[in-house]
């Protein structure tokens, strides 16, 4: 179940959410260009052993590697995922926070994901890389404003492919509960596996803050 674009249409340009995305890519190139890949991981990904006992082994400290490595991705597909979803879905809270709000809020769901899958984990020194925990943050904020909207999603039956439109509650709840499930049954990033409980504590900062940081003239 792929989403690819919503319905729901904005009242001001989303300039942040496509500043976040373009500085993506431009990163992204440099580590496809770049000699020492491996290196630029482990000197700017978030590692777990680092932030929980506030070790500085990099160039930049614990705190900052977290910003930085939201920045950092694996391959295209890594890349592309999470562009795809930021674009879908971040215009809309960009909109109704405002452009400002939503900086913050995205670098605190980003923040709070990095320390939550280093809890589950604290001994992994493995780099933590990718913006999946800030989006996660984007996606619990959607679905608590926007339920009811209409997400267009290609779905794959068999050699068939089928676009249909679902409810952003169905759509997002299902990824939801695929994180959860994923996280508790074990899959917590080691030997560059996927930090699943990034995601879930990015999105349930994103399901609890959003409101607070919704000006009181667009709360309704």
């Amino acid at each position: 179940m792929i989403p690819y674009k919503d319905d729901n249409p904005v009242s001001t340009f989303p300039y942040v959410t496509i500043a976040i995305i373009a500085f993506n890519c431009v990163v992204f190139i440099y580590e496809l260009t770049t000699p020492h890949l491996r290196d630029f991981v482990a000197s700017y990904g978030a590692i777990p052993y680092n932030l929980m006992t506030l070790t500085s082994g990099q160039p930049v400290g614990p705190f900052v590697s977290i910003f930085t490595s939201m920045f950092i991705h694996g391959g295209f597909l890594h890349i592309a995922g999470n562009m795809l979803y930021l674009w879908i879905f971040g215009n809309n809270i960009e909109d109704r926070m405002g452009h400002t709000r939503f900086v913050f809020f995205y670098l605190l769901c980003g923040f709070i994901a990095a320390y939550s899958n280093s809890l589950a984990d604290p001994y992994s020194t493995t780099p933590m890389i990718g913006a999946s925990g800030a989006i996660a943050g984007v996606l619990g904020a959607y679905i608590l404003l926007f339920p009811r909207a209409q997400v267009y999603t290609i779905i794959f039956l068999g050699i068939f492919v089928q676009i249909i439109r679902l409810p952003a509650l169905i759509v997002i709840g299902f990824w939801a509960i695929i994180q959860l499930i994923s996280g508790v049954f074990g899959n917590v990033q080691r030997g560059g596996g996927i930090a699943y409980f990034a995601h879930v504590g990015g999105f349930l900062t994103g399901l609890l803050t959003v409101k607070l940081l919704i000006p009181r003239r667009r709360r309704t």
